[in-house]
């Protein structure tokens, strides 16, 4: 099963990047694919370390996926790393094999360490539909513009009708990122 999370790793200069990434779920370890081009994969092959945060925010998808920004976060307890301040769980994770293709890593990791903060109380309809989109987002080279306003057409309207205004803020963030590369819905 694959879970999406926040993922969280450090560069050499030991500055946190976030990343939204959809790992393979298991009770002792990880699965982590990320795609060798992208800051995640860097970090993970040169440290070896990471943290895959479990999180309720969808704002926080945006903002790290889209938007590179760098999360409120503290100290990991064992890995080197840092947690997302915002997390309802997080686990603290050690590559042990590297695989994978040219364009994707394939990193199994161990678990380290397994914190807590709060219940995870899932997503609404509006919360998925966010991440949904935020996806679609990262991959618009791949898509037709048709396809991509289909698809955020049918988002939209999910998150109008079951979202809050953090779920609205967030999706209206993925607009305004699919409108500045040229794609309107």
């Amino acid at each position: 099963m694959i879970v999406e999370t926040i993922f969280s790793t450090l560069d050499d200069a030991g500055q946190p990047d976030f990343a939204p990434m959809g790992v393979v779920w298991g009770s002792e370890f990880l699965t982590v694919r990320p795609y060798r081009s992208t800051q995640t994969c860097r970090n993970l092959l040169a440290n070896g370390y990471g943290v895959a945060n479990l999180t309720d925010d969808v704002l926080a998808f945006v903002r790290c996926g889209l938007y590179q920004e760098v999360l409120p976060h503290f100290p990991a307890k064992v890995a080197p790393g840092v947690v997302f301040q915002g997390t309802c769980s997080w686990r603290e994770i050690e590559v042990i094999s590297r695989g994978g293709s040219e364009d994707r890593a394939e990193l199994l990791c161990r678990i380290l360490y397994t914190g807590r903060q709060k219940d995870f109380l899932g997503f609404c309809r509006a919360g998925s539909a966010v991440i949904e989109a935020a996806i679609l987002a990262t991959r618009l080279a791949y898509r037709d513009r048709k396809t991509i306003a289909a698809n955020l057409g049918h988002y939209g309207e999910i998150v109008d009708k079951t979202g809050d205004e953090t779920e609205k803020q967030a999706f209206q963030l993925v607009r305004d990122y699919i409108r500045k590369r040229g794609s309107d819905d």
